[in-house]
């Protein structure tokens, strides 16, 4: 896939990046939770759904907010905002809207190749002591 220009990513609706940025999450906390050691599958999956859980991803939100720039706060800004959200029984609908604000932004991060960045964001999500 060829990487797009801020500005062609920011015509993409806010749920289309979601749409996308789970996947990218998704992606990175397989890769952080495989490098961690060998476990059962079972075990993977349920470290996995910890940190991609909404009530985990809305943590996420407050704690990268202070590292964004302007642009990258718009586009969290749109996500948390987006409509049409229905919350899954395991989150309240403030903590969906932050979790696919995060998903939004790396959407939004991976469609223009800003990869450097994506992983300084999931870094301060995942913090070194879980």
């Amino acid at each position: 896939m060829e990487t797009m220009t801020p500005t062609e990513a920011k015509r993409l609706s806010p749920g289309l990046l979601a749409f996308y940025g789970d996947s990218v999450y998704e992606i990175m906390v397989r890769r952080f939770v495989v490098s961690s050691g060998d476990r059962p599958s079972a075990k993977l999956h349920e470290e996995s759904v910890k940190y991609a859980r909404a009530g985990f991803q809305a943590a996420a939100y407050d704690r990268i907010l202070p590292m964004l720039s302007e642009a990258e706060a718009d586009i969290l800004r749109r996500g948390r905002n987006s409509t049409g959200l229905t919350a899954p029984k395991s989150s309240n609908q403030a903590e969906y809207h932050k979790a696919t604000a995060v998903e939004a932004l790396f959407g939004y991060l991976s469609l223009t190749g800003e990869e450097k960045r994506l992983e300084e964001l999931f870094s301060a999500i995942i913090p070194d002591d879980l």
